[in-house]
């Protein structure tokens, strides 16, 4: 396993994520047969190539989605009361999602690239890049996304994109 290079990773996205994100439109509008057969073994081989720890890249350009579980157990392990948590860390958006106000992450280690609450962590982050799941299709919209930001998400759709030539 490779340490994540950045700078190179963000090359690569700048010349392949036209072309990667029409290629997950196709995947939506008809998904092939065996698709989530083939996310699942792809899912395990992208884990053996890549090393979050070198990157945590998610960490510090992305926020996850704060559900109302998460804020109860995290300012818990604070001694806070949700609603101080909310005020101290979180805003939330248009459509009603409480989001992180800082990026990179509050609880990242930016030394280490480790979450300071890992084992209590959102559910958001916990099922990050959310490359395996039951139904590849209806996360199409979110691989388009974290394809920019995550290279497991990138090495996902590269190498289906290779299987499905």
């Amino acid at each position: 396993m490779e340490a994540v290079n950045l700078r190179s990773f963000k090359n690569k996205v700048r010349a392949q994520k036209r072309k990667m994100k029409l290629a997950l439109s196709r995947i939506e509008k008809t998904p092939p047969k065996g698709l989530d057969k083939m996310a699942e073994a792809i899912d395990k081989e992208v884990w053996k190539e890549v090393d979050c720890l070198t990157c945590a890249n998610c960490c510090k350009k992305m926020t996850p989605t704060f559900k109302e579980k998460d804020i109860k157990r995290i300012s818990a392990h604070f001694d806070m009361t949700p609603k101080a948590f909310k005020e101290k860390w979180l805003y939330k958006d248009k459509i009603g999602d409480w989001l992180n106000t800082a990026n990179p992450c509050q609880f990242l280690d930016t030394k280490t690239h480790m979450c300071t609450i890992y084992a209590i962590r959102p559910d958001d982050c916990a099922g990050f890049p959310h490359l395996a799941k039951k139904k590849f299709v209806t996360y199409v919209d979110t691989h388009k996304q974290n394809l920019e930001y995550c290279p497991a998400s990138f090495k996902m759709v590269e190498k289906m994109m290779d299987r499905m030539k």
